[in-house]
This record gives structure tokens, C-alpha cells and sequence, in this order.
């Protein structure tokens, strides 16, 4: 992909990409043509402060356009939207890298780059994580939306002209306690999806909604037994709003929730993932559940093994820990078969799933060679 810079001849082009596409995200989600045409008039997409971009992909196709302003100051801004059609296949993390390029490859020097996007809109703050960028601010109900008369979190990503020619991301030291100055782990950056002999493991997609209400509906007496959170059945909403959560865990690292899908059907499988996350060791504990259909297939193992090698090479783990109810026999067999290590039986360590008797807790562990 590459940038052309848009000129005062393409004004029609410009217009029409900016009224015929959505900005759900966006301050004014639909631009009308007179908004659009004074703001060109009065520079606000070409002027000593303001470049604008075509971003077009190998095909030669006009993916997306970036805004950057404040380019008469160090620290500059930019606005980056996507087409429509065009989301969802990588082209803003690559979009936003030549932004980056462009920037501190200006003679000035600029020290610092800066974004800020809606609290809700997970997409962008993955590909903020994904070039390089660090999360350096969050401001409670700082976004207005005037379609919605209503108030967002907003979140606020930069990237340090000394990080980028370096190549590394340097998280943020809060020191809100006034106390002595915090270590924070350095997290590597990592896929979001791999795959296994027959299974395709990735993050959670808010699309993956419905068909992980339907897998849990269709399986939930057998994960009543051992799953807290499966005491009831969940609406259609509930589920949004847990998967809505797990997406936001993964993009800013606290919990790595995959899902599984049969790469020969599609279908959506289970779900399983590391918890428990400890950066510092950095140690993991791998969960997981299959859907009514696709147990007794070794599908579990293979999943699971294939999470923990992710764990190990990619994410650095010295130690992946599988934890379960002792009378939970295959649970218990899927750690065994991986070959972890049986180290502890915590005696009346939880109470069974549905809140009754007390159980037991068996710890299983793995550690880096």
C-alpha cells in the first residue's frame, strides 16, 4: 500500500468517498456535500497545517484517506478512515505505519505521534496496538456524539519519535500513588490468529456472536457441570456483551480469549484461551470448552497444546498452568495427554460450579525448557 497526496482537482473524489461510505466512530458520522466543500474552501483538508492522503492498495484501488493535522507543530495529529468495503483485511495497521513513516521522515524532526479514537471502537485501538503505538491515556465521557446526544470514553495512543527508530513499543509509567516508580513488563507483540492440524484459533469477533450463543445453548447441560458461568442460559445479549468484553481484553492483553473453528467447515467449535496472565513471569493458565458435536474427537488436546505452544514461543511463558476440578476427568485428561506435570491438589479450594458443595482444585503446569 503507499500514499498519494490528494489535491484540489480530486475534490468531487473526495466527496463522494467521504458521503458514500459510514463513520460510525467519527465526531459527524455522515458529512453532507456543503460541510464537506466549506471545510476544503477554508484549507481543512489541504493547507500549511493539513495534508491529505490517498491510501491505495496494491491493486491500485483507493482504500481508504488519511488526514494529518497540526503539521506546523512537533507533535501532529492525523484522522485515518477506511471504505466500507475495505475493513477488516488489514489495510489500517499498514495504513497508519506509512503515516508514521511520513511523519518522522519530515526534515523538522517531529518528536511524537498521536491518535485518539472512541473507547467502543475496538478495531481502531487494535490497529493502534498493531503499529507500534502505546494506550497513553483514557478520558472518561471526553467523546461527544451529537447523532446520539450522548458522551464516550475516549482513548488516547501515541508513538515517540525515539521508539520508532528503535522499533520498540515502551509502555506508560503511571505513578498515581506518588510512589516509587513501577516496573512494567514489556508485552511482545504477537498474532491474533493461528492454526492447528484441523482447527483455525483466533481472537473473538463481535460477529462470532450468534454462533457462540447457539454452541453454548446447544451444550449447555454438559457445561452447567463445570462452568461458573454457565448457571444459566444466556440471551443473545449477554453474549454480545461478554464477547464485546473479550475483544477488548485482547487487544489491550489482560486475558487471550480464542476462538476455534473447524477449518474444513467453518464451524465454530469452542473456545479456550490463556488466563490468569501474569506479564511479569510472564506465566498463563489455559481454559477451554467445545461445542455439543465436536467432543470426543481429540479436538480439546489439540487445541490446548497448540495455545500453549503459542504461549511458550510467542508470547515467552515460562510457565502455562491448566486448572480444574479434581472430579474433572476430562479436563484432567487433556492436561495429562500434553504432558503437564500434576503439582498441587488444593484441598476445598472452590465451591462446585453451581455455588454447592466444596471441591477440590488440581493444578497441572508446564515450564519452558
Amino acid at each position: 500500500m503507499q500514499l498519494y497526496e490528494w489535491t484540489m482537482v480530486e475534490q468531487e473524489q473526495l466527496i463522494h468517498f467521504l458521503t458514500t461510505n459510514t463513520w460510525p466512530f467519527h465526531a459527524t458520522r455522515n458529512s453532507g456535500r456543503q460541510l464537506i466543500e466549506k471545510a476544503i474552501r477554508e484549507g481543512g483538508y489541504e493547507s500549511d497545517e493539513v495534508k491529505t492522503f490517498w491510501l491505495v492498495n496494491d491493486q491500485g484501488e483507493k482504500v481508504g484517506l488519511a488526514k494529518i493535522h497540526d503539521m506546523q507543530d512537533d507533535i501532529p495529529l492525523f484522522d485515518l478512515r477506511i471504505a466500507d468495503q475495505y475493513r477488516g483485511r488489514g489495510y489500517g495497521a499498514a495504513a497508519l505505519r506509512l503515516i508514521t513513516d511520513y511523519v518522522f521522515g519530515l526534515p523538522e524532526g517531529k518528536i511524537r505521534l498521536e491518535g485518539h479514537t472512541r473507547s467502543d471502537n475496538l478495531a481502531m485501538r487494535k490497529t493502534f496496538e498493531r503499529a507500534g503505538f502505546v494506550k497513553e491515556g483514557h478520558l472518561r465521557q471526553a467523546w461527544f456524539s451529537p447523532e446520539e446526544d450522548r458522551y464516550y470514553d475516549a482513548i488516547t495512543y501515541g508513538i515517540t519519535r525515539e521508539d520508532y527508530m528503535a522499533g520498540k513499543k515502551t509502555p506508560v509509567v503511571w505513578e498515581d500513588s506518588g510512589g516509587e516508580e513501577q516496573q512494567v513488563p514489556e508485552i511482545p507483540d504477537f498474532p491474533d490468529r493461528f492454526e492447528s492440524d484441523r482447527l483455525l484459533i483466533r481472537m473473538p469477533h463481535v460477529e462470532d456472536v450468534s454462533d457462540v450463543n447457539n454452541a453454548v445453548l446447544q451444550s449447555f447441560s454438559s457445561l452447567k457441570e463445570w462452568m461458573d458461568w454457565a448457571q444459566h442460559i444466556p440471551s443473545l445479549a449477554e453474549t454480545e456483551r461478554v464477547t464485546r468484553q473479550a475483544v477488548a481484553d485482547f487487544i489491550t492483553k489482560k486475558d487471550l480469549r480464542f476462538h476455534l473453528f473447524d477449518k474444513e467447515t467453518g464451524e465454530f467449535a469452542g473456545s479456550s484461551g490463556l488466563h490468569r496472565i501474569d506479564w511479569s513471569v510472564p506465566k498463563f493458565e489455559v481454559g477451554y470448552w467445545l461445542a455439543e458435536g465436536f467432543t470426543g474427537k481429540g479436538l480439546m488436546t489439540e487445541a490446548a497444546g497448540r495455545i500453549t505452544q503459542f504461549a511458550f514461543e510467542e508470547l515467552g511463558a515460562k510457565r502455562v498452568e491448566i486448572r480444574c476440578d479434581e472430579q474433572n476427568k476430562k479436563s484432567r485428561a487433556v492436561a495429562e495427554r500434553l504432558g503437564f506435570e500434576l503439582e498441587a491438589i488444593l484441598k476445598n479450594d472452590a465451591r462446585a460450579a453451581d455455588g454447592t458443595d466444596l471441591r477440590n482444585t488440581v493444578i497441572y503446569a508446564k515450564l519452558s525448557q
